[in-house]
């Protein structure tokens, strides 16, 4: 980390919490840039999922029995 960078931390953390989560969540959505080539194959892969559930050639598990199997 730079000195600059680290500076920055320093005085962020001087600060009273709701500035620091209002900081925090801006950074973070300021890494959240759309990329189009990944919302495309997301979008591609959601639309192969769903055909196949309509042909038939996949089914739908419902939520409880997922979160059951992940409980034991």
């Amino acid at each position: 980390m730079s000195a600059n960078t680290e500076q920055i931390l320093k005085d962020a953390l001087t600060l009273p919490f709701r500035e620091r989560a209002t900081l925090v969540d801006d950074l973070l959505a300021s890494l959240d840039r759309p990329d189009e080539h990944i919302d495309s194959l997301w979008r591609k892969e959601v639309e192969d999922r769903l055909a196949a559930y309509q042909a038939g050639k996949i089914k739908a598990i419902p939520l409880d029995e997922v979160f059951a199997k992940y409980r034991k």
